[in-house]
This record gives C-alpha cells, structure tokens and sequence, in this order.
C-alpha cells in the first residue's frame, strides 16, 4: 500500500491580503520536505526514513524524490526499474529517470 501525493504541504500557516477568515488561510505546495506512508510488500513495518529540521520545512536526513518511491516500488514488484522502458517518439525512455537525476531503490526501507 502507498499512500503519498504529488506535493507535501508548507508547514506554516499561509495568509491571504484581505481578509481573517478561515476561507483567506492554507498552506502551499511543498516539495521540499513531505510524508508518504507505505506498508506491506516486503518492507520493514514500524519504522520511519528520514528526518526534517526543527520547522519541518527542509529535508535533512534520507533525501529520496518521487523518482525513488517510482524505483523501490517497481523493485518490489520484481521490476529491474532501470531496464523497465517505454518508447516516445521513438526513443527509450525509463521511468525512474528524470531530467537532472535517477531514481534509486531505497534499500534501507527494504525487509
């Protein structure tokens, strides 16, 4: 089971100019330091990877991307993530490979 979403949240309350009301407060789009939640599948159970600072704003310890989650998912379906390819326009492309990185499987999350 995986439970996560494209982005996290900022960890502060954000106001908007006009008003005091709940409907003029949220919170942004965070990528920066975020949760997801996964179970079953061969991974370790009870445990927590990674670590943010004091505000809960920056990841610190066990930095992983989207990309990661993408490759230990795969890994544990018995996909070898970097030979897993799709053509477009035809060329091969992976995806567990982005623009500036590569995703890698998190083996440390891994029973």
């Amino acid at each position: 089971i995986i439970w996560a979403s494209e982005f996290g949240r900022t960890p502060m309350r954000q106001g908007i100019q006009g008003g005091t009301t709940a409907r003029y407060f949220g919170r942004d789009h965070h990528p920066k330091g975020y949760t997801i939640w996964m179970a079953g599948g061969g991974l370790k159970p009870g445990m927590t990877y990674g670590a943010t600072d004091e505000w809960g704003y920056w990841a610190v310890e066990g930095k992983t991307n989207p990309l990661d989650v993408f490759a230990t998912t795969l890994n544990q379906l018995g996909i070898d993530h970097e030979k897993f390819t799709y053509k477009f326009q035809g060329r091969p492309y992976r995806l567990t490979f982005g623009a500036t990185e590569a995703g890698r499987v998190i083996n440390e999350i891994i029973a």
